[in-house]
């Protein structure tokens, strides 16, 4: 139940044309404090409830549970969310043995596309697809649940 993963601005957004999946994203928190977040997502026609840990001092690891839920049962309950929804697309992407999970932003996160990669250790290697920029696994700014409270529109020109 340990999360292991690196997080990357995308430069340019090329791998759309590489993607062999793609599904629309809401999100909301009912906890978002770092120690412990408790998120629903709706994924396409899917409901799930995640609750995740804090990382590690690298931040590329983490517990991680997730369930599917009903859908029903996810949309009562993003009604329940603190204030700040998620939006996005998430495309999939293969590179070498591994998948990119890309993420365009929508509403007030316009504009942030992020690319994560999902790891068997901190120390696994993986072949970078261009379109890859700077890692910003250990900054905060790019988790979502501080992008739900902190939106990108707010931070990204200072």
């Amino acid at each position: 139940m340990v999360e292991i993963e690196r997080k990357f601005l995308v430069k340019t957004t090329d791998f759309k044309e590489q993607a062999y999946a793609q599904n629309r994203i809401a999100q909301g928190y009912l906890c978002s404090e770092p120690k412990r977040t408790v998120r629903i997502r709706i994924k396409g026609k899917k409901g799930y409830i995640t609750i995740k840990g804090i990382g590690s001092e690298s931040g590329m690891s983490r517990f991680e549970w997730e369930n599917e839920i009903p859908l029903e049962e996810a949309q009562e309950l993003l009604k329940l969310c603190e204030k700040g929804k998620i939006e996005k697309t998430r495309f999939e992407i293969k590179s070498g043995n591994h998948v990119f999970e890309v993420d365009e932003f929508y509403g007030e996160n316009e504009g942030l596309i992020i690319a994560e990669i999902e790891l068997q250790s901190e120390t696994d290697t993986f072949e970078k697809p261009a379109w890859l920029g700077e890692e910003v696994t250990n900054d905060p700014r790019y988790y979502n649940a501080y992008l739900s409270k902190n939106p990108f529109s707010e931070w990204k020109n200072k």
